[in-house]
């Protein structure tokens, strides 16, 4: 079993009209056993920037520890928040400088940048960035994540279409993969809200 898998995640963000959701499952395991239900990988950076950590658990903790320490300096210095594209640079410049003791973390970033245009990308644990334009996905579901989100995305959804259609997909993922699953924890962004959801799914 990959280093990557031990922990178990499911993790996919999604795009709509000036607007994107990201989601992730609850489930924290050992292997094939679980052992919390309520593990929280996707991390608010700032009101329109979010952060979604796959893979090894402690690594995402540890890593998600030193990007808020750089984003609150950046925002002493600079006096603002910081845009999601520098974010996406910043956490692939953090994760090359440990390339060869590496984070077994595979982040997803999901934020509006100006004109409310919404960014998604994602990238593997040395920070190789993957840019996309309709959805990225992470983690151990990953495969089925592709499949579902392939079927079921369509361009420029509003914002409770796109939070239909990325819980479908999450919800429909993580039964066709045992390490990750436990219901679901959804953020849906607009310019001008940030709405949370729980999902309900299979306790098994």
């Amino acid at each position: 079993m990959s280093i990557f898998e031990y922990n178990g995640s499911a993790l996919v963000a999604m795009v709509g009209k000036n607007c994107f959701a990201i989601a992730s499952d609850w489930r924290l395991g050992v292997q094939l056993q679980t052992i919390a239900t309520d593990f929280q990988k996707i991390y608010r950076i700032h009101d329109k920037l979010f952060l979604g950590l796959a893979g090894l658990a402690t690594d995402a903790q540890t890593l998600y520890q030193r990007l808020v320490f750089r984003h609150k300096l950046y925002q002493l210095r600079e006096e603002r928040d910081m845009k999601p594209e520098t974010f996406a640079s910043l956490v692939s410049a953090v994760l090359y400088e440990k390339r060869f003791g590496p984070y077994f973390t595979q982040p997803v970033i999901a934020g509006l940048s100006d004109g409310d245009k919404p960014f998604i990308c994602t990238m593997d644990s040395i920070g190789a960035k993957e840019l996309a334009k309709d959805f990225v996905v992470a983690g151990t579901a990953s495969e089925s994540l592709y499949g579902a989100c392939e079927s079921m995305f369509k361009p420029d959804m509003e914002p409770e279409e796109l939070f239909e259609t990325i819980s479908q997909a999450l919800l429909s993922s993580v039964d066709r993969d045992c390490l990750s699953g436990w219901g679901g924890h959804v953020y849906l962004v607009t310019p001008t809200e940030v709405t949370e959801r729980i999902l309900k799914g299979r306790m098994d």
